[in-house]
């Protein structure tokens, strides 16, 4: 972990996935994504009621850059559940359709609200 703790984009992510139960690294903000794989990922979160932290990559480079290494998936957005990587805008969707994110946030122990 010492390349973590050497690099401040990469001790920002790991900081922000273990204090928050649910986090999409994404770009642009949950009220106003910057593209559309984000929008679909912040819509379906929204849709199963999972509250959730958005950080927007956009705003800087080595965290654009960061989130990427950090777990060596080359796409953004990125979903991370009580600190484990799901995945990125085409799994959350697959998952979602087959039920297996609720069902994983359920068994997280994420509280899921009305849509």
């Amino acid at each position: 972990m010492t390349e973590v703790a050497a690099d401040p984009a990469l001790a920002f992510i790991a900081q922000t996935v273990a204090e928050h139960p649910v986090v999409l690294f994404m770009k642009g903000t949950p009220d106003a994504p910057r593209c559309g794989f984000s929008a679909q990922a912040v819509q379906i979160l929204d849709h199963v009621g999972a509250p959730f932290v958005g950080v927007d990559v956009l705003q800087d480079e080595s965290l654009r850059e960061g989130i990427k290494s950090f777990t060596d998936w080359p796409t953004i957005p990125q979903l991370y559940v009580k600190g484990e990587f799901v995945g990125g805008s085409d799994i959350v969707r697959e998952m979602f359709g087959a039920g297996e994110l609720q069902a994983l946030l359920a068994e997280k122990g994420v509280p899921l609200g009305e849509a």
